[in-house]
């Protein structure tokens, strides 16, 4: 067996630039190869070809078959990070359910699939993690997120559910709240005027991420937050 063949594997799903490439970077750091889920094969390709340990995997996640054919491929994972999301802003009067819909399948469905595909091979190999990026959507209604913020007020209930039924037999599932704005360049074009601590980076909250997949199993959380520190809240 190679040496990299013997690192345990974590799956992240939803790698783009920001939060999921960190997340990949944070895990190689760690000590493990990555498989990366997202679609945009050309994406995954080039950070295939700058991060040692890791490689593409490109699917839709709401796909379940092209989800179980990846996870066959590439082997039972230690560690999921579900951080692909489906996103919309709009008032409930203007939300097609179309786009509720989808938004749901990415956030939450696709959790359910995750689960279902990965974490028992975790019970059978003694332990595992599965953790999820989440926001303030998951705990608040605000009008202009009718289209998203009932799928991850779902999503954090069903990672709930997954963490009463998963802990007792040995896999860890944690929600991460991320209250901030995440320092991407969309983000910095929004707000132009705003200071560098007004953001939160994205490899903080990978950082954060690895941390939740590695507590020890007496001191486990489920529901964890991070907010830069002028943060209002």
């Amino acid at each position: 067996m190679s040496d990299a063949a013997a690192k345990p594997l974590a799956l992240v799903t939803g790698v783009g630039p920001g939060t999921g490439a960190s997340l990949v970077r944070r895990f190689t750091e760690g000590g493990y190869r990555v498989a990366m889920i997202a679609r945009d094969v050309e994406r995954l390709a080039a950070l295939e070809a700058e991060i040692p340990d890791a490689f593409a995997a490109p699917c839709d996640v709401t796909d379940r078959a092209a989800l179980q054919d990846v996870i066959q491929r590439v082997g039972p994972p230690k560690v999921v990070v579900h951080n692909a999301v489906g996103g919309a802003f709009g008032k409930f009067i203007e939300t097609d359910p179309a786009t509720l819909q989808r938004n749901f399948e990415i956030n939450t469905t696709a959790l359910l699939h995750l689960a279902q595909l990965t974490t028992p091979a975790m019970i059978a190999a003694g332990g595992g993690a599965l953790i999820v990026t989440g926001n303030t959507s998951a705990l608040r209604g605000k009008p202009n997120f009718a289209g998203f913020a009932p799928t991850k007020a779902a999503q954090r209930i069903l990672a709930e559910s997954l963490a009463r039924d998963l802990g007792p037999q040995g896999v860890h599932v944690a929600y991460l709240i991320i209250d901030a704005v995440i320092d991407v360049a969309w983000a910095r074009e929004r707000f132009k005027q705003a200071p560098d601590d007004f953001f939160i980076k994205p490899a903080s909250i990978a950082a954060e991420v690895f941390h939740l997949a590695h507590q020890p199993r007496d001191a486990w959380s489920f529901l964890a937050e991070v907010r830069p520190f002028g943060e209002v809240w």
